[in-house]
């Protein structure tokens, strides 16, 4: 049961006119099609906020379900611009004097609403990173972008299940790496793509779609440690459209004939799996004509990368006025505060500078991730340094 679609907040409006008035709640809620818990909710949040309570709370994902209703987001701009020197603390200050029955946003949420609207002068040598999508590339030399993704799993003669997790070279179709696993575990995917940039060096891109471990909708834009690791490295992420994976088309061509060739039966066990891959991916690789590469070999094409994998080395911000290593738990702390960022970059260093009094910046590598104030739990987002989809 829900409001009528034409206009949810006149609806709304109409309840509690004629709720004010004196009728009861039993006809009004057959008569507008709501329960009677989302009635009392409607009252209790009215009672609490005025008219306020009856803008349309939206459902969104974890990091922005703090996101403020419109009418107080209109409200900060304005009086930005109506003091445009007035920083983010003296915005809400005045928000508490004037609309003292409104709870007001954080200082980091109200300064994070400045940079996503322009209204922030940084200091020069700041890069910026506007959001621009995630293109998908189409290139004719290897290692220029590398596919990844697991083929669907499927269970043993054991009984246990198989997640093969498959990497490939887009131009010349090579089979990087098909790794019989056990589940689809960070950790696990993580080890497979070191080995395979222990042994085929670093591509400049990855193509994958939007599931873990490669990311996270509910994690900080998204990221995982493994994406973090390859943004690390210099590697560039490409991210399909959710639910288009013939925007994957080669890579998923690819898991047709390994699904075909190496499950029709399972093995008995992962190690005997891994055995069949193997040969299959000799096969595929030195023996096996491609028509999408005019009948040649991918092994005829492939060369491994010239930029060879090397541990990244500790990152330092001098810029900024403090370089943190982010905690196994995803904090930022220092002496002066305990900020929850994300666990995507647990162990990797981040550089924290102040705004402006009480306000700081997070960044990683050239990124600005987002904001926090001294009294905030957590960053506040900006809009997407990385440029990726909207999942």
């Amino acid at each position: 049961m829900g409001w009528r679609e034409c206009n949810k907040m006149d609806e709304k409006l109409k309840f509690i006119a004629r709720y004010l008035e004196g009728e009861k709640i039993a006809p009004l809620c057959r008569e507008f099609g709501i329960s009677r818990p989302t009635a009392y909710k409607l009252i209790r949040r009215y009672k609490k906020m005025g008219e306020l309570a009856l803008v349309e709370q939206k459902r969104t994902p974890y990091r922005y379900a703090n996101k403020l209703p419109i009418e107080i987001e209109a409200l900060i701009l304005n009086l930005k611009r109506e003091y445009p020197n007035w920083g983010a603390p003296k915005v809400r200050e005045k928000i508490i004097k004037k609309y003292p029955d409104i709870k007001p946003p954080a200082k980091s949420t109200i300064h994070a609403i400045f940079d996503r609207h322009g209204l922030i002068k940084h200091r020069k040598g700041r890069k910026r990173y506007k959001a621009n999508g995630t293109p998908l590339n189409h290139v004719r030399k290897p290692n220029q972008l590398w596919c990844a993704d697991y083929k669907g799993e499927f269970m043993l003669g054991n009984k246990q299940y198989c997640y093969p997790l498959t990497i490939t070279d887009y131009a010349s179709r090579y089979l990087i790496t098909c790794e019989s696993l056990s589940s689809t575990r960070e950790d696990f995917a993580i080890e497979t793509f070191i080995r395979a940039f222990k042994e085929y060096g670093i591509p400049n891109a990855i193509r994958t779609d939007n599931g873990n471990p490669f990311a996270n909708g509910n994690s900080f834009y998204n990221l995982t440690r493994l994406s973090v690791m390859w943004l690390r490295l210099g590697i560039g992420i490409e991210r399909i459209k959710p639910g288009c994976p013939q925007q994957n088309g080669r890579h998923e061509r690819m898991h047709l004939t390994l699904k075909q060739e190496t499950t029709r039966p399972p093995r008995e066990n992962l190690i005997a799996q891994q055995e069949e891959f193997d040969k299959f991916k000799n096969i595929y690789n030195d023996e096996r004509p491609h028509a999408g590469i005019k009948n040649k070999y991918p092994s005829e094409l492939y060369r491994p990368s010239k930029k060879q994998y090397q541990k990244p080395e500790p990152l330092f911000y001098p810029l900024h006025d403090k370089t943190i290593t982010v905690s196994q738990c995803g904090r930022i702390c220092d002496r002066g505060f305990k900020v929850s960022l994300s666990r995507a970059f647990a162990g990797v260093e981040v550089g924290v500078k102040e705004m402006e009094d009480g306000i700081w910046v997070v960044s990683f590598l050239d990124y600005d991730l987002g904001y926090f104030d001294d009294t905030g739990r957590r960053v506040e987002p900006v809009d997407d340094p990385f440029g990726f989809e909207k999942v």
